[in-house]
């Protein structure tokens, strides 16, 4: 019996090969439904209420196979399209250029889109990237999108580029990682960094990444480039054992990590946005009219200052860690309610991003637009602000505090 689940109820034969990774994701929701029922291989029923209950979050949980195929019609397409530039322009680009913000990769690339369809990408918008701006979207990680969102919106990047999927397999590629790290550190560091935490190219260090991505999706990466971004071909430069020697390398960081929901913990009421609501305000120095530098702000906080905080990035990174006291205000929402939430009086509205301004800027910019006239931007960004060892919270420390 096939049940609706998030509106993916269909499977293509052409794609069988490379849907199993990704089905095997949406079904381990059931078999976590099956663990809590199992017990020493047999599965006992209390009540005749308990065994309906059970058979009931079985029906409504179980996956069908998820439609993969490049088939998308019109209204699907411009239903992903809307949603992309909702929640991906704003760094990736509005025609997926890149580079609009905190150096995004484009997702134009043949070459990284036919080899990343369909489960890299699919974890990669569900999960995000660790210490980047990129962060999770999935609603397990506490963004915005459903599983039949996401997967909506991958098909929508490879049918824009007719990309043709490529199985490269799950085989390891044999090398030595200390040569490895020798050629990594002579070709790889200026883009990459030192220890693969991304300068101006993507993290490939991260945990998340390195558990996603395959030893043979990172050997293509490395001899045939990305077309469209500065990550050249290498082909021409590295013998083939040498190139296995940077995969061997990468894959020797990865630490076997795993995606895990999170504990989410519940936003904050309108009522609790104001930090101090009986202290006075605080006096910033801001550069070019808008930015506050981070220990400004530090000052503010243990002066016991009237301020609002704002985490402008999506809400799974809210969840993650923040600012104390932030309120999660995600620059993708609905901008129109705004001045329902936050006072316009001479409150300092404060807010942050990781890029560290592109999406601060957008919620600051609409904000101005309303006539809030004290607000400004957090100069360095939560990512700086965390290497500076300056105070964080996870939102479920925030909620444990209540």
């Amino acid at each position: 019996m096939c049940m609706p689940h998030n509106k993916i109820c269909h499977s293509s034969s052409s794609f069988s090969s490379i849907n199993s990774p990704l089905l095997h994701h949406l079904d381990s929701k059931v078999k976590r439904h099956n663990l809590m029922l199992r017990q020493k291989g047999t599965f006992k029923v209390r009540t005749p209420l308990l065994l309906l209950i059970c058979l009931l979050v079985l029906i409504v949980s179980t996956p069908c196979k998820a439609d993969l195929s490049l088939t998308l019609d019109d209204k699907e397409m411009a239903q992903a399209d809307a949603m992309y530039q909702q929640y991906c322009s704003l760094c990736h680009g509005k025609d997926r250029e890149g580079y609009k913000a905190d150096h995004a990769p484009s997702l134009k690339s043949e070459s990284m889109l036919s080899t990343a369809y369909p489960q890299l990408l699919f974890d990669t918008i569900s999960w995000g990237r660790v210490n980047s701006a990129m962060d999770g979207y999935s609603k397990e990680a506490g963004g915005p999108l459903s599983d039949a969102d996401i997967i909506l919106l991958i098909r929508w990047l490879a049918q824009k580029e007719r990309i043709s999927p490529i199985e490269l397999g799950e085989a390891s590629v044999q090398g030595n990682a200390l040569n490895g790290k020798v050629i990594y550190s002579e070709n790889c560091v200026s883009c990459h960094g030192v220890n693969g935490e991304g300068v101006t190219a993507p993290a490939i260090a991260d945990q998340l990444f390195l558990s996603s991505a395959t030893d043979n999706y990172l050997k293509h990466a490395i001899v045939y480039g990305r077309e469209g971004t500065p990550m050249q071909s290498f082909s021409n430069k590295l013998h083939d054992e040498e190139i296995n020697d940077i995969v061997a390398y990468l894959r020797s960081q990865a630490s076997g990590w795993r995606p895990t929901p999170l504990e989410l913990a519940k936003w904050p009421e309108p009522e609790e946005f104001v930090i101090n609501p009986k202290g006075s305000n605080p006096t910033f120095n801001l550069r070019d009219g808008r930015y506050v530098p981070a220990k400004e702000v530090v000052q503010a906080l243990e002066s016991n200052n009237k301020l609002i905080i704002l985490d402008t990035r999506p809400g799974s990174a809210w969840q993650r860690i923040h600012i104390p006291g932030a309120v999660p205000m995600p620059y993708y929402r609905d901008k129109s309610r705004i001045a329902e939430y936050l006072p316009n009086d001479d409150t300092w509205i404060v807010a942050y991003c990781a890029c560290p301004h592109a999406a601060s800027d957008s919620v600051v910019n609409h904000l101005r637009s309303l006539g809030y006239k004290n607000t400004a931007v957090i100069d360095e960004g939560i990512l700086k602000w965390i290497e500076m060892g300056l105070p964080v919270e996870a939102g479920k420390d925030k909620a444990n505090k209540k």
